[in-house]
């Protein structure tokens, strides 16, 4: 995984040979000169000498030839191949002469949407989807429940998508929907492109879409956090893991646990009578008892419980393969963005990396010219995004425990896919080269980036994607 990057070396030898912009830039390449005009197809073979996901791609005057291990690295060679063409008058598609060796740096590369806040329905989810696989992410992380509303039908829960959608965000937020069969047809674009869905549905906090629809799951006093101490409410987080089993292929299903508001239960009755007989002293255990129940539930069906890093404060006991989400940058200890996997991996449970500090896309990009609402007053630029190490400040030896990272594309002030694409693009082309090629943070040649990331900006816009612009103008203005 962390095999050593020649981005920069290569960056120069491609402007000076002629080839056009890779992104993300392959870990190794040699421009070898000259060029192939693509007359026929490219030969294939297997070869299980190649790496999961990755290719061998050799480009001469003769013609194109792909190795490649599993059907992924395959694909990957393909979006590569694509990427190196350019057509040229009556010639056609032309390619410039290559050899390039290429495989992932890290195995999780995702992508993050709040369908929640604000519906975007299964068109702009497909689109999404057939973007980001061109940059060779392979993991959607679909938000599909929150306060706001809940967007999938649960089988004995008719109310939940009747009666849970709330009016924080307007008409914006429905009354909308995903039936089986759309996610069905979603999932299966998505496999066809080798990008794996990770559903998530949110216990035990950010549950007040389910609570107006049964508000017998909820602490007397209110709150959006579900009741603990309430047998049927725990059968209802079960039933919905079932069906979302059911439906999701993924290996990995996100059950939230963030920003729970656990007052409510140090005043409920059933709570504190739960805590009584489990021998409980404080409410947050509460939480611990459900993550691991909920986790063991999904292990016994052979899946795997992800959530966000809180699920692990207080050093809770949980299936050793239950994984964590770390939102939270460090605070004094490390560099910044490390955040909760400094416990977590330190642990040897496995994370994905996602700290608000570098990947929370719904914040500003700090240009000059900019039409749309962002989140909160943070900036993330296209120059911090691709200053982000996954691995900062987490132990030597637990850097093998940190799967990779992640976008997180929130939406409470993203409203259809013109703003969601804007936030999107380009600064997921940066994490793009960050999780696939992983240079060395200190050897990063941003001007060379932005480079390449300004003739991809131009693919993009050719395609109708609505991309924001590369160049940072106040930064650019800071520094003169």
């Amino acid at each position: 995984m962390l095999a050593v990057c020649m981005a920069a070396a290569f960056a120069a030898a491609h402007v000076a040979a002629g080839v056009p912009a890779l992104v993300p830039m392959p870990r190794e390449i040699d421009a070898t000169g000259g060029e192939c005009v693509l007359t026929r197809p490219p030969a294939i073979e297997v070869d299980g000498s190649v790496p999961a996901e990755g290719y061998r791609l050799s480009v001469t005057p003769d013609g194109v030839t792909i190795r490649h291990s599993d059907a992924a690295g395959l694909f990957y060679a393909k979006v590569t191949l694509r990427q190196l063409e350019t057509r040229r008058g009556s010639e056609g598609a032309v390619c410039p002469c290559c050899e390039i060796s290429d495989s992932p740096a890290f195995r999780w590369r995702g992508v993050h949407l709040d369908d929640v806040r604000h519906f975007f329905g299964k068109g702009t989810v497909k689109r999404i989807l057939g973007e980001i696989a061109q940059y060779k992410f392979n993991m959607f992380h679909w938000h599909l429940t929150d306060s706001q509303a809940w967007l999938i039908d649960i089988p004995g829960y008719p109310e939940l998508v009747n009666q849970g959608r709330g009016r924080e965000f307007g008409e914006a937020v429905g009354p909308f929907r995903y039936t089986a069969n759309d996610i069905r047809e979603v999932l299966a674009y998505a496999a066809e492109r080798h990008v794996t869905v990770v559903p998530e549905v949110e216990f035990p906090g950010h549950f007040g879409a389910a609570l107006r629809a049964y508000p017998e799951f909820a602490c007397p006093g209110g709150g959006k956090v579900m009741c603990i101490g309430n047998p049927d409410a725990v059968k209802f987080a079960e039933d919905v893991l079932d069906y979302v089993c059911e439906l999701f292929p993924s290996e990995v299903i996100h059950i939230g646990g963030d920003e729970c508001k656990r007052e409510y239960w140090a005043k409920c009755p059933r709570c504190r009578a739960m805590m009584e007989r489990e021998g409980m002293t404080d409410p947050g255990e509460l939480q611990q008892w459900l993550t691991k129940r909920l986790s063991a539930h999904l292990a016994a069906t052979g899946r795997r419980a992800i959530g966000w890093d809180e699920i692990f404060d207080g050093g809770v006991s949980l299936p050793s393969n239950t994984m964590g989400m770390c939102w939270r940058p460090a605070d004094g200890v490390g560099a910044e963005g490390a955040g909760a996997a400094h416990g977590v991996a330190n642990a040897g449970r496995e994370v994905v990396m996602c700290p608000y500090s570098h990947c929370y896309f719904d914040y500003s990009q700090g240009l000059d010219e900019d039409p749309f609402d962002y989140f909160g007053r943070r900036s993330i630029s296209l120059e911090k995004v691709y200053s982000f190490d996954p691995l900062s400040g987490v132990a030597p030896d637990a850097r093998k425990f940190v799967v990779g990272a992640q976008c997180n594309n929130w939406s409470e002030r993203t409203f259809a896919l013109p703003d969601l694409e804007w936030k999107l693009w380009p600064r997921a082309l940066a994490l793009a080269e960050v999780l696939w090629t992983y240079p060395d943070p200190h050897r990063r040649d941003f001007a060379r980036f932005a480079s390449r990331a300004e003739e991809h900006r131009r693919r993009l816009l050719r395609d109708h994607v609505n991309c924001a612009g590369i160049a940072n103008r106040k930064t650019e203005r800071a520094a003169q």
